[in-house]
């Protein structure tokens, strides 16, 4: 059973400052670090290196970070159905404070140039779930659709939630994840809601009730970048096996805490550093 992910696949350029400045402020750059990036990649990385098959469904540009990030997928693991196009591929700047809080600063770029033309049928057959992020909404919707009635059709919307138009998405979404803020500015109608709160855990909202999960105490935060996709390539991987939502937040909560320890989005996740997360 693979899962697929579908969104964006970017270039990251991580900035570490010593504050997030703010308005006509000023921050130091304290070192520069260059990775792939993109929710819809990280999570894909993260369910192959906790074992699992992948794929990923995006667009890169036709350029040497489009290339790096396509090798990113591909050294990992993943089996990425990625788009070329004449486009630069899409660059976040991520502004890291000494805490791991982040700002975002992103280019346009080549990340929505996979539309539904694009969509191939016979990936999405047999698939246990569809995971859908922040996207174009029309490409969106048009996956959820064609997904089987047997796969889970999940979304993390992440921080488009407020200035895009989902509604065609929710219609088809089985399991909504979001974090306290996008919980509180969404009012939609998804049998089961995830809601990551950081250090605070984790809580499931489903048809039987609903779940709370603790957080894990960790060392230090070095970056928060891609926490919330690590959470979700660890839910899944633990939901899709026994559909118990209990065990599935806590190595959903184990797979965060072990990415805000990293630098960059990849958490270099493992079953035997979960394990010794969960020890704790």
């Amino acid at each position: 059973m693979h899962i697929v992910c579908a969104g964006h696949i970017n270039w990251d350029v991580r900035l570490h400052v010593d504050r997030l400045p703010t308005p006509d402020g000023e921050g130091l750059i304290k070192r520069r670090h260059e990775s792939g990036g993109g929710s819809a990649a990280n999570v894909a990385v993260g369910l192959a290196e906790l074992g699992g098959a992948s794929h990923v469904l995006g667009s890169v540009g036709d350029d040497e970070r489009g290339a790096k990030a396509t090798r990113r997928l591909e050294d990992a693991g993943v089996e990425p159905h990625v788009r070329a196009v004449g486009k630069a591929t899409t660059v976040k700047y991520i502004l890291v404070n000494e805490a791991g809080d982040v700002a975002l600063l992103g280019t346009d770029g080549a990340n929505e140039s996979f539309g539904s033309d694009d969509l191939p049928v016979a990936t999405l057959e047999g698939a246990g779930a569809l995971h859908l992020t922040g996207q174009d909404p029309e490409t969106a919707a048009e996956l959820a659709r064609r997904a089987s009635p047997e796969t889970v059709v999940s979304f993390d919307p992440g921080r488009r939630a407020a200035d895009r138009d989902y509604d065609a998405v929710f219609g088809h979404v089985d399991l909504l994840f979001v974090n306290a803020r996008e919980a509180q500015a969404l009012d939609v109608d998804v049998p089961i809601i995830v809601t990551k709160l950081g250090a605070k855990g984790a809580t499931w909202a489903g048809p039987d009730g609903v779940v709370e999960s603790p957080g894990i105490d960790v060392e230090a935060v070095v970056d928060t970048t891609g926490a919330g996709d690590a959470f979700a390539a660890g839910f899944f991987t633990a939901w899709l096996d026994d559909r118990d939502p209990a065990r599935a937040l806590r190595v959903a909560n184990a797979c965060g805490a072990l990415a805000v320890g990293e630098e960059g989005p990849d958490a270099n996740l493992s079953w035997e550093r979960i394990e010794t997360m969960l020890d704790r």
